[in-house]
């Protein structure tokens, strides 16, 4: 949990590091908002149309080698943003870095369908995914003054050496179960039973040599039920990127903040985000171990969460920076708390095509990469923010919708279509 913890912590910070250099950066380079967008979606563009591909690869690939060389290219395409001079060099740098990190969630969904059981699997997805929100809540005001300090490219300059330090030691540190010295019989025996894949590392080599066939690929888009988890992860998505984006912008550009305000309270939705995320691990797992059906466990801080992701509408309804950030928080604390969905791939998805159905459900949930940047540039084109939040408040209820009437019961998925589907 500790390694993938900082492998989403370094992930996120070089997703969300344009959106802390933003209005300078455009300003130096003379970029309107609706280039602006463009360019935020860059990342998005390459990062979903390689979801699919990336995900056969975590399939054939082990995490140790993959995740090390991915963490290491990504880190030298941030660096390099700090050497932009144009709109082209800044778009071209962040389609990389979004090819780069595509497979990165994939890979963190199988180490965890790995190394833990069902009935602590949540958790564990929780607690890696705060790194998300928590390296961007403590970190944010250090990038703000360091931008104060170093400008703009000091930014990306520093979060990409420190991801070349991550690479090397993920990988000099990362084993899977029946390799890691420190696991013994009776903790591998319990991980197993508890509906741990422990020997997906021998999967992998067995079916290195397979190329991604149509049969497959049908199989994760013909279920309803994973349909459901895709649209409501997009849902999920287009709040988390309108913070990733447009949010510093948002408080310093549209609601006159100065920097270093935004950037202590551009940290505070953060911490609310990281705080939903750690109740929503243990609130479900703690209902999974008192009996509830996985359904109920999983689904209900997932349907909260969106639900009250859709208050970030308030924030047009009120002027003060706090009563703004108060909103933002609710939103954002909503947020996480649904962000667990990755516990029903694990539980949903066929044993022998996880990484592929994580490819497919990162690939629909992420078009929001795409879609908010350039949706909200748009939007905003006319110098008022409010049509662009009502917008993210309608994607959150679309996104309650979709668990509440579509997944349906939670049941793994067969390999073939002449297998009998295991209820959970």
């Amino acid at each position: 949990m500790a390694l993938l913890f900082g492998s989403v912590v370094i992930n996120y910070l070089d997703r969300a590091n344009l959106s802390i250099a933003a209005p300078l950066l455009a300003k130096d380079l003379a970029i309107d908002s609706v280039r602006m967008g463009l360019v935020f979606s860059a990342f998005g563009w390459s990062y979903v149309f390689c979801q699919v591909p990336g995900g056969w690869l975590v399939d054939r690939v082990h995490p140790r080698k993959l995740y090390a060389i991915l963490i290491a290219l990504w880190s030298v395409a941030t660096a390099l943003l700090g050497f932009s001079g144009s709109l082209a060099m800044l778009f071209a740098l962040r389609l990389a870095i979004g090819a780069f990190e595509a497979p990165s969630f994939p890979i963190n969904n199988r180490v965890v369908t790995t190394w833990f059981p069902e009935s602590e699997r949540a958790t564990a997805i929780g607690f890696y995914t705060s790194g998300q929100f928590v390296g961007l809540a403590f970190l944010t005001p250090a990038l703000m003054s360091l931008q104060v300090h170093f400008g703009w490219r000091g930014v990306f300059i520093s979060v990409g050496l420190l991801g070349m330090v991550w690479a090397a030691a993920w990988y000099a540190v990362y084993r899977g179960p029946l390799s890691y010295k420190g696991a013994n019989k009776a903790e591998i025996e319990t991980i197993r039973r508890g509906g741990g894949l422990v020997d997906l590392g021998e999967r992998t080599a067995a079916s290195a040599g397979r190329g991604i066939s149509a049969a497959d690929l049908g199989r994760v888009l013909s279920h309803s039920k994973l349909w459901g988890l895709y649209i409501g992860q997009f849902a999920l998505t287009s709040t988390l990127w309108f913070f990733l984006t447009w949010f510093p912008t948002y408080l310093v550009q549209y609601r006159g903040m100065s920097f270093r305000q935004a950037g202590l309270l551009a940290s505070l939705p953060f911490l609310a985000a990281f705080c939903g995320v750690v109740c929503s691990g243990l609130v479900s797992d703690f209902l999974v171990r008192r009996g509830f059906s996985l359904g109920v466990a999983r689904k209900t801080p997932i349907v909260t969460g969106l639900l009250l992701s859709t208050s970030i509408v308030g924030a047009n309804y009120v002027r003060t920076p706090h009563w703004i950030v108060a909103f933002m928080a609710l939103a954002f604390f909503g947020n996480g708390l649904a962000s667990i969905a990755w516990s029903l791939v694990s539980a949903v998805a066929p044993k022998r095509l996880i990484g592929l159905t994580g490819g497919v459900f990162n690939f629909i949930g992420n078009m929001s990469s795409v879609t908010v940047p350039v949706v909200i540039g748009a939007l905003v084109r006319g110098g008022d923010f409010a049509p662009a939040l009502a917008y993210i408040s309608a994607m959150a209820l679309i996104g309650a919708l979709s668990y509440i009437l579509v997944v349906g019961r939670i049941e793994r998925l067969p390999d073939g279509p002449d297998e009998t589907s295991p209820t959970c």
